[in-house]
């Protein structure tokens, strides 16, 4: 199960970001990240994207942004590395001279169960999916503080409701959820929103990689019978990021397929 991505998404939302708006997109270099980069040039931004080591993959996302019109920046970033985070938002703003929306997506799993996992395979992901997620929506919200925006953080079903085998990914993904309504209470008087997504099983090369046995018993528990696109998730994340979305924040969105009720 690879991820096929063009501009062709069904459900994109056209044109609905006032003209000239700036969307920085983290780990954009494939999957959801590339999926939401797309969406977000569909709808009317310019963009600054991240990858950390897919270089070309990035490339092709970022030409396929021009080729709608848009402007396109591509960075290499640790989300890890603070002076990196902070100097990518930095060099975002001197080029285009803002950011309206931020979308927190670079992540990792490294599965294991909790009584055999090992301090690193613990600290790999959480350094990487909360504490790298809690870097750039700081850097996010110190760039948004006087003009207003949005941040949209990607977090995932096992950070809700949980899953076996993932006690350090889902203790990252419930840590970004947790995070969103802190900072959500914090910045709204500044007009900044600050909302999650929670994805469930989408045809992703992540989840490509979980053997068919295992697969297929989760199939068993999605409603609606069947994985979810990556077009879908972004769909989603562009709306919560969009003035379509100007009273919500605070929130997180399951998009799974009916597999989560809550």
């Amino acid at each position: 199960m690879t991820t096929s991505l063009t501009n062709e998404n069904p459900h994109a939302l056209h044109d609905v970001f006032p003209p000239d708006s700036v969307a920085l997109v983290t780990g954009a270099s494939r999957g959801i990240g590339a999926a939401c980069a797309l969406a977000l040039a569909a709808a009317g931004c310019h963009l600054a994207i991240t990858y950390r080591r897919k270089e070309e993959e990035a490339a092709r996302i970022a030409e396929q942004i021009e080729q709608m019109g848009r402007q396109c920046l591509t960075f290499r970033l640790d989300v890890t590395d603070e002076s990196q985070v902070t100097d990518i938002f930095r060099k975002t703003r001197q080029h285009y001279g803002r950011l309206d929306a931020a979308v927190l997506n670079s992540g990792i799993t490294d599965d294991g169960h909790l009584a055999t996992m090992s301090r690193t395979k613990w600290s790999s992901v959480i350094d990487t999916n909360l504490t790298g997620t809690f870097l750039c929506a700081r850097e996010a919200t110190k760039a948004m503080y006087s003009t207003g925006g949005s941040i949209t953080m990607v977090a995932s079903t096992s950070g809700v409701a949980g899953r076996p085998g993932q006690a350090n990914y889902a203790a990252s993904k419930g840590g970004i959820i947790a995070m969103v309504k802190t900072l959500a209470a914090e910045v709204a008087a500044k007009n900044v929103r600050v909302n999650a997504v929670a994805p469930g099983f989408i045809q992703t090369d992540m989840v490509a990689a979980v053997p068919k046995a295992a697969m297929a018993q989760a199939l068993t528990h999605i409603p609606m019978g069947r994985l979810g696109q990556v077009h879908e998730v972004a769909s989603a994340v562009t709306f919560l990021a969009s003035p379509l979305a100007s009273y919500i924040t605070g929130k997180t969105l399951t998009i799974d397929g009916g597999m989560v009720n809550g």
